[in-house]
């Protein structure tokens, strides 16, 4: 009898022994998972629109005259300066015009001198009744005529300095340049058209233009109190390569009226190009601001995933298993959040780590990340 019961109590010490380690294996299995839980902030809500950079100033230099280009003297592509001489076109014809001008108001001045000693003697002689007041009336007329000539020849001479100055073509405004459009050596015809010679951007200010549905426009119309149009400054952008810094602009401009052809209505961005990465035609995303939302629920974009059926997120229930969730997503926060609209609520833990490892019921060990 005894052997029976000392075997017995060996069989039930294998037994619980055998439980044990079964448990212990199968708290090993169970992985650690990191996850965050459902937040909620005060957010403001956007509307993406497609747009692109304009430089807020920019100026074609122009040739004014006509004649060879002979030197250009900057460097394509390169930063200039107001005022800076860019060209220099072939002068001889229009210093022969001033040489010309010069000569006729000298000749001009000669003929005043000449009747204004002439008026004054007759003049003398009028008072002693040695001429007639007829011949009297004749010298003041020539005088006239002669102050008149060198008005008009002085005129001349400034059309002509003013001319021959447009030889040498200077910078309108500071920027970058563009490729020359006509070549050292070649012919310009400036005085038929004002020939394009290059063009110079202003990259230090651009603006972002795109358009909104003509829908839209009573939201924006209902936000023009000062507080309505704060949100309208620091407006998002977006570029198709990312920027090495972020951008953004102040809608400064509402086109007054809806281009009937599209339905849409243009507005305009300033956009302060401080680090100096910003071009002339970029294409751009402009978040538009429509509203706020005091309490919206928020996750981080990576964790979700998309299937047939849409976005989803694995949700971690009390019970430590994983629950899949489908969701309803808002738009994107601060780069790295996504809104949701439905489907999960403040407070629930969501899987943010491992996602393909992780399956629909599976339990967890869910380890809350830390920010």
């Amino acid at each position: 009898m005894r052997k029976y019961i000392y075997l017995a109590l060996i069989s039930i010490t294998v037994l619980f022994s055998g439980c044990r380690i079964k448990d212990a294996e199968h708290a090993e299995a169970i992985p650690e998972i990191e996850v965050a839980e459902v937040m909620t902030d005060s957010i403001v809500l956007h509307n993406d629109y497609p747009g692109y950079l304009q430089a807020h100033t920019k100026a074609e230099v122009v040739g004014e005259v006509s004649g060879k280009l002979l030197t250009q003297n900057f460097t394509s592509g390169s930063y200039v300066s107001k005022g800076q001489v860019l060209f220099t076109i072939a002068t001889d014809r229009y210093r022969d015009a001033v040489k010309e001008a010069e000569g006729s108001l000298a000749s001009a001045i000669s003929q005043r001198d000449f009747y204004t000693n002439q008026t004054q003697a007759l003049q003398k002689a009028y008072e002693r009744e040695a001429v007639s007041k007829m011949e009297l009336l004749q010298a003041q007329a020539s005088l006239r005529q002669a102050e008149a000539s060198i008005a008009t020849s002085r005129a001349q001479l400034d059309d002509a300095r003013t001319t021959l100055s447009k030889c040498t073509v200077r910078a309108p405004i500071s920027g970058y340049i563009t490729l020359n459009e006509v070549s050292v050596g070649n012919y310009i015809n400036g005085e038929a058209a004002p020939q394009t010679l290059a063009t110079i951007y202003d990259n230090s200010l651009f603006d972002a233009i795109f358009s909104i549905e003509d829908d839209k426009y009573p939201t924006l119309l209902g936000s023009q109190g000062e507080q309505g149009k704060a949100i309208y400054r620091n407006m998002p952008l977006q570029f198709q390569t990312p920027l090495p810094h972020s951008y953004s602009a102040d809608l400064y401009y509402v086109a007054p009226s809806v281009d009937s052809s599209t339905g849409s209505l243009q507005l305009v961005g300033k956009v302060s190009n401080r680090d100096n990465e910003l071009k002339d035609g970029m294409f751009v995303t402009v978040s538009l601001p429509y509203g706020s939302e005091p309490h919206a629920v928020i996750v981080k974009d990576a964790a979700l995933s998309t299937d047939q059926l849409g976005k989803y997120l694995y949700v971690v229930n009390d019970s430590n298993k994983v629950v899949y969730t489908p969701v309803t997503v808002g738009p994107l926060y601060k780069d790295s959040l996504r809104v949701i609209e439905k489907g999960v609520r403040p407070g629930q833990k969501y899987v943010t780590e491992a996602l393909l490892t992780v399956r629909n019921g599976m339990t967890v060990k869910p380890v809350l990340k830390k920010e």
